[in-house]
């Protein structure tokens, strides 16, 4: 299992757009991905969970990979973080 922790930089958070490609990213690998934010754990290849969430500008994520691939998706998935959010 690989674990990073985030902190969201965006001033909307995680909004529509960014969690939408997030949640393509996180679906193009086949390992399990969760975003955990305040106790609370949510798949990250389902858009209603990632939104759910409420992430808002400051606040900090969790990224989880577990199974095949975690490295790849771990990496594509903090640079995403990185880059958009």
């Amino acid at each position: 299992m690989k674990e990073f922790q985030y902190v969201i930089k965006d001033e909307l958070g995680i909004h529509a757009r960014p969690a939408g490609l997030l949640v393509k990213e996180a679906a193009s690998f086949p390992c399990s991905v969760t975003i955990a934010k305040d106790g609370k754990e949510v798949d990250a290849k389902r858009i209603l969970g990632v939104m759910g969430l409420g992430v808002k500008c400051g606040q900090e994520i969790t990224l989880k990979t577990d199974g095949e691939q975690e490295a790849e998706a771990m990496e594509a998935l903090s640079s995403f973080l990185k880059e958009n959010l």
